[in-house]
């Protein structure tokens, strides 16, 4: 929405936020064909001194995204940023006039101040902006594909095995079947990318922005930016993959049919059969973060009408299936049920076979109890509102002493500075961490204007802003401090991101 327009007194902001603490939240884990929940944010450096200044900036939270791996989970994460118009002019109010504070917001005189010490402030990150996708390889329909570096470990595994399966089919290729190995090794994460591919065109055709593919260890990740609206949508989002995958088996089933099974073209169109007939059935399992899970979600929610009820019933339902691959794959390897011959003793395979059900069962357990984290985030979210976390600010001229400043805010009760030229219209926002880096004595001697940051578009935003909004509203650009705006344009405080961060791991802290 604009916030242009219209002159005003600036509106006192809140002064809550200064008052936001609380432990970290749980770092997001999990691969696998399975959404990972966002983590919360991690606290930026702050220092205890607090004389008169404001708190050093923090990185702010970052919901979102849930990060579905393996074969085939869509993700979810926020909404798309919003840019933010020009702020109107402001007069500057009397020194000796002291703010009021909004209906409902209570003063606080004996914090008049927060201080902090960290003078680069980072605007709200998710987990995923922070590291590197992996090496680009392409953008389909407008989306990046990243390689991750543990593909290339998997494709070596690959090759190895498949390439000794190959070696016993066709011993007359000898070294050579090693390559056709890493061939089938790339055809089949190619299968995936399909698989992923089909996450990806769903969520465009719903409107939900699709940040990245990224093709891993076990298999791939769509980082979805949004939650599906509806549980219809939700199950055909997880569906599309599985299905995929099918239509892929069927097509390299009606290839091996016309060549010959014992040829090269034949052992390589049935190993994609089966790894893709393979992939749809792990995929289907009900239960989070797997595909099948997300339809599981997507049914309870449709039944109740709550998508927390329909997270909580199938994450639970992906914990117990960790426990059954577990204990279950092993014993079914070594029994022959699986196509093997049945073994009596423990050797290399067996400890192989447990070292992979071990893996397997941390991934979808990690990943269940990531979904639950993230649907928690997601509940939370709306408690993040910028008009109750804005801090009551009062506006100055450039060369006013930074002592003056202060004084003018401690008198009322504010805890922000905004800079203000001849006619009133902010210009810029000074930092907090700029102000403890000034000592007391020096203060009368410093002009406001040397310790402020120049206000662009994107550092000013709504007071109506709330949730995942206000948090892509900050990513868009990363500050340590934002002017908030009324819809009219009148000035309504400074947001810190440092509070921003705070609130967020406070909420995320609390039960659901």
């Amino acid at each position: 929405m604009d916030v242009s327009g219209g002159r005003g007194q600036p509106r006192p902001g809140n002064d809550e936020s200064a008052e936001h603490t609380g432990p970290e939240a749980p770092a997001p884990g999990g691969t696998g064909d399975a959404p990972t929940a966002p983590s919360a944010p991690t606290p930026a450096d702050a220092k205890d001194a607090r004389p008169e200044g404001p708190t050093p900036d923090a990185g702010a939270p970052a919901p979102g995204s849930g990060t579905p791996q393996d074969t085939g989970a869509a993700p979810d994460h926020g909404p798309p940023a919003h840019g933010r118009d020009r702020a109107p002019e402001h007069p500057e109010p009397p020194a000796d006039r002291p703010a009021r504070a909004p209906a409902g917001r209570p003063e606080h005189p004996d914090h008049p101040f927060a201080h902090s010490g960290s003078g680069k402030g980072q605007a709200p990150q998710r987990p995923e902006e922070r590291r590197r996708g992996g090496l680009l390889m392409g953008r389909p329909f407008g989306v990046p594909v990243y390689v991750a570096p543990s593909w290339f470990l998997v494709a070596i595994l690959i090759t190895w095995v498949f390439g000794g399966q190959i070696d016993r089919v066709l011993p007359e290729l000898g070294a050579a079947s090693y390559l056709v190995s890493l061939f089938f090794a790339v055809a089949f994460y190619a299968s995936v990318l399909v698989h992923e591919l089909a996450h990806t065109l769903a969520a465009l055709r719903f409107k939900l922005p699709v940040r990245r593919i990224q093709l891993q260890f076990f298999g791939g990740v769509s980082e979805i930016e949004k939650e599906a609206e509806t549980p219809g949508r939700e199950f055909v989002l997880a569906f599309v993959g599985p299905l995929l995958s099918l239509v892929l088996a069927g097509l390299f089933y009606l290839g091996l049919l016309a060549v010959d099974p014992g040829s090269v073209p034949g052992v390589l169109l049935a190993g994609l059969m089966v790894s893709n007939l393979i992939v749809a059935a792990f995929n289907l399992l009900p239960g989070l973060p797997l595909d099948g899970g997300r339809m599981l979600r997507a049914v309870v929610w449709a039944i109740t009408g709550k998508p927390m009820t329909g997270t909580v019933a199938a994450a639970w339902v992906g914990r117990a299936l960790a426990v059954c691959v577990l204990i279950g794959l092993p014993l079914l390897t070594q029994s022959g049920a699986l196509g093997s011959d049945a073994v009596d003793n423990v050797g290399m395979d067996t400890v192989l076979d447990a070292l992979l059900a071990a893996i397997l069962a941390a991934i979808i357990w990690t990943g269940a109890g990531n979904s639950l984290r993230m649907a928690r985030l997601r509940e939370h979210l709306p408690e993040l509102r910028a008009r109750t976390l804005t801090r009551r600010a009062v506006p100055v001229e450039s060369d006013t002493p930074l002592s003056e400043a202060l004084r003018r805010a401690n008198a009322a009760g504010a805890r922000a500075l905004v800079v203000v030229d001849a006619d009133g219209v902010p210009v810029s926002l000074v930092r907090e961490a700029a102000i403890v880096g000034v000592p007391e004595h020096r203060r009368p001697w410093v002009p406001v204007g040397t310790l402020a940051q120049d206000i662009t578009d994107g550092m000013r935003v709504s007071a109506e802003l709330a949730g995942e909004e206000l948090l892509d509203a900050l990513r868009a650009t990363p500050a340590t401090e934002y002017l908030v705006v009324e819809e009219t344009g009148e000035i309504y405080g400074v947001l810190s991101a440092a509070d921003v961060e705070r609130a967020f791991v406070k909420a995320m802290a609390r039960p659901s």
